[in-house]
C-alpha cells in the first residue's frame, strides 16, 4: 500500500510503499476513505512540539479517518468485513487496571507506561489501509452523511468529551473560550446541538467569532477577547445575560492565563470549567474565590469511547449539521498541500485527505 511515513521527529516525510499492515488478534484492518489533517501536523512532523512522546521511527502519521473494514482479526465479535466505520486515535490499553495505558495512535504517547502501547499502535490514519483495535471503531449505520463529512467527526468528537464531562445539559448556558479556533468551534456547534439556551463563543479572532453566528444567529453570541481580564469578564457575563453555568475552555498553548481566568469568573454561583486546551503559565487560582462560588474545575483528556455513537445519533436525528463544517479535500499524495491549507484554517474549517 501506499503510506505517508515519518522517519523520526524533524526527519524525512515521504509517500512511499510499505507492506499492508498484518491483521492480529483484537484488530481490524480498514481501506481509509478520508482522514483529517490537524491544523499543527507541520509543527509535529519538524519535531518542534515538546510535550510530544512520538512513536519509534519509521511510522504513518494520523490520527482520527473513516473507511471500510476489509478483514478482522481473532477476539473481534461485533465487526464484519464491507462495515463502514469510523476510526478514532485514543486507545486505552484493555487490562483491566486502575489506570490503564493510554495513547494517540500516530501521533503521540500520553501516560509514562504509554510506550509499549504506542509501539504496538504507532501507524496512523495517512495511509490507504489503517489497522486499528476493534475498541476504537465505530459502525456507521443509517447515517445520511458524505464520506467527507464523516472524514470530519474527529474535530467533533474531542470537545463532545468535555461537554460530556462537565455535565452539559440543555437549556444551560455557556461559555466556549478559543472558539475561534478547530475544536473551540466545534464545541460551539455541538452546544447549540445538544440544546443550549445561548453560547458565548469567546476568543481573539473576531471575525472566525462573527462567522460562528452563521450556526444560529440568535443562541450564539461572539466576544473577542480583550486581554482584559476585568474587561473581559463584564463582557462575557454580559453576553451569557449574568453569567454561565459552564465554560469550556479549548484555548491552544496560550502564553498567558488571562483568557481561562475571565471564563471561569464569568460562571454563576456553582458554575463548572471544563480544562482542555493547554498552557504555558500556571492558572493562579484564589482559594477562597473558588471556594466561595462553589466552582467546580474540571481538567479533561479526550472522550469515552461511545462518543462517536453520540454524534452519529445527534446527526440521524437532524440535530446536527455536519453542512455547517465547511471541507477541503486533497487527494493522499498531496499531503504536504494539505498541511499547509490545515495550518490556515479556522473555525469550522476542516481538512481532509482521501485516498
Amino acid at each position: 500500500m501506499q503510506a505517508w511515513r515519518l522517519a523520526a521527529p524533524g526527519g524525512a516525510f515521504t509517500f512511499t510503499e510499505v507492506p499492508l499492515p498484518t491483521v492480529r488478534a483484537g484488530s481490524v484492518l480498514v481501506q481509509i476513505e478520508a482522514a483529517p489533517i490537524l491544523s499543527y501536523l507541520k509543527e509535529y512532523l519538524e519535531g518542534r512540539l515538546a510535550n510530544y512522546h512520538y512513536p519509534p521511527g519509521p511510522f504513518t502519521p494520523g490520527t482520527s479517518g473513516v473507511g471500510t473494514i476489509v478483514s478482522v482479526g481473532a477476539d473481534v465479535w461485533h465487526f464484519r468485513p464491507g462495515q463502514r466505520v469510523l476510526l478514532s486515535p485514543h486507545i486505552l490499553a484493555a487490562d483491566n487496571v486502575p489506570e490503564p495505558a493510554q495513547v494517540l495512535g500516530g501521533l503521540t504517547g500520553i501516560s509514562a507506561d504509554s510506550g509499549p502501547l504506542l509501539e504496538a499502535w504507532r501507524d496512523g490514519t495517512l495511509a490507504e489501509y489503517a489497522l486499528a483495535p476493534g475498541s476504537a471503531i465505530t459502525a456507521v449505520e443509517d447515517v445520511a452523511a458524505s464520506v467527507d463529512e464523516l472524514g470530519t467527526l474527529g474535530k467533533l468528537a474531542v470537545p463532545y468529551g468535555g461537554l460530556l464531562r462537565g455535565r452539559f445539559t440543555a437549556g444551560e448556558v455557556i461559555v466556549v473560550i478559543g472558539a475561534s479556533g478547530s475544536f473551540g468551534s466545534a464545541a460551539v456547534l455541538l452546544a447549540c446541538a445538544l440544546g443550549a439556551e445561548r453560547v458565548v463563543a469567546a476568543g481573539r479572532n473576531a471575525a472566525a467569532l462573527q462567522e460562528l453566528t452563521r450556526i444560529d444567529g440568535k443562541r450564539v453570541r461572539p466576544v473577542a477577547l480583550s486581554g482584559d481580564v476585568d474587561a473581559d469578564i463584564a463582557a462575557l457575563k454580559l453576553a451569557a445575560r449574568g453569567g454561565a453555568d459552564l465554560t469550556f475552555d479549548m484555548v491552544g498553548r496560550a502564553q498567558d492565563s488571562n483568557a481561562s481566568m475571565a471564563g471561569l469568573k464569568s460562571l454563576r454561583r456553582g458554575g463548572r470549567l471544563v480544562l482542555m486546551g493547554s498552557m504555558s503559565v500556571p492558572l493562579p487560582l484564589n482559594y477562597g474565590e473558588v471556594m466561595r462560588n462553589n466552582w467546580e474545575i474540571i481538567g479533561h483528556f479526550m472522550y469515552p469511547p461511545d462518543t462517536y455513537r453520540r454524534i452519529l445519533a445527534l446527526v440521524r436525528s437532524g440535530l446536527l449539521d455536519l453542512g455547517a463544517i465547511e471541507i477541503k479535500a486533497f487527494p493522499l499524495a498531496e499531503v504536504p498541500v494539505a498541511i499547509e491549507a490545515a495550518s490556515k484554517s479556522s473555525g469550522l474549517q476542516v481538512t481532509i485527505v482521501k485516498p
